[in-house]
């Protein structure tokens, strides 16, 4: 089963110097000794990726890239589509050509699409908890360094959202931002004095007085509202008081058991950092011969 809506996969451009960088940390200064005392030169493989577990696919592009940096001959032939649902035993993928380029590029290839299908999946799993609801949900900055686009990219293939890409995306002012400022209104008519006029800004609140304070503000405030771990009984009277005037964000202790109740107090967006920084990878396993 395929997720309803799935992004365009990612252009190689766009990853390939990650994949450059795992090859490199994986083959050191000599590349894979063990393979070389082994194999002969000449001997070809055929192998496949299978499914150990149940979970969405993510991430059959820097695959591929995998073994095509190793060797642009090798033969990479996917079987399914990011976004792909699949349980224990199916076959993902295979991948064709010299025995030594599939050991090599084995490792790199499976720690990058088990933990993208890891991503995909748990994000699935909190997308299909708030079906009934508004809510979309969202991921963070809270990424592997270096690996943030592709694991946004997961978060999409899930079916969630992206949160903004990093410093430059968007305006959003926290906790230590309003210290720092002298207050949370000094903040915003900073932020918004030097808005571009595509720029959004977000303000982060800890308390239901920081919101009167924003709301003071509108319809010259911010354009998004951020309740930092307000709890289910907080948040519907935070709800009550925007009354759809601003688009309203939770953050913090939403987990896939309580996410349903945090959705069914009307926010329209969920962010969740433990979809990337606390994520388990998909179980799946090259296998040779078939």
């Amino acid at each position: 089963m395929l997720m309803d809506s799935r992004p365009p996969p990612l252009p190689p451009l766009i990853f390939e110097h990650l994949v450059r960088c795992a090859l490199e940390e994986d083959l050191g200064r000599a590349g894979d000794i063990t393979t070389d005392a082994i194999i002969d030169i000449g001997a070809v493989s055929e192998a496949a990726f299978i499914a150990r577990e149940k979970g969405v696919i993510a991430g059959l592009g820097v695959v591929k890239s995998v073994f095509q940096l190793l060797d642009d001959k090798a033969q990479f032939n996917e079987l399914m589509e990011d976004g792909t649902t699949v349980v224990p035993g199916d076959k993902i993928a295979t991948v064709a050509g010299l025995t030594r380029t599939l050991l090599m590029g084995e490792r790199t290839a499976l720690n990058f699409l088990c933990r993208l299908s890891g991503i995909a999946t748990a994000t699935a799993e909190m997308v299909r908890a708030v079906k009934d609801y508004r809510a979309s949900i969202v991921c963070t900055r809270k990424t592997t360094p270096g690996h943030r686009v592709i694991e946004k990219y997961a978060i999409r293939v899930g079916g969630g959202a992206n949160h903004r890409f990093g410093l430059d995306d968007a305006m959003l002012i926290k906790d230590n931002h309003v210290l720092s400022a002298g207050g949370v209104l000094n903040a915003i008519k900073k932020a918004r004095a030097n808005a571009g006029h595509l720029v959004k800004i977000e303000v982060e609140v800890d308390t239901l007085e920081q919101l009167d304070a924003v709301l003071q503000l509108h319809p010259h405030s911010a354009d998004v509202v951020m309740l930092d771990n307000f709890t289910p009984a907080k948040i519907v009277e935070a709800v009550r008081k925007i009354d759809k005037r601003i688009l309203i964000e939770i953050s913090g202790g939403v987990t896939k058991d309580n996410i349903a109740d945090f959705a069914a107090t009307g926010v329209d967006l969920i962010s969740s950092g433990a979809l990337t920084h606390s994520v388990t990878s998909l179980d799946i396993g090259l296998d040779f011969g078939n």
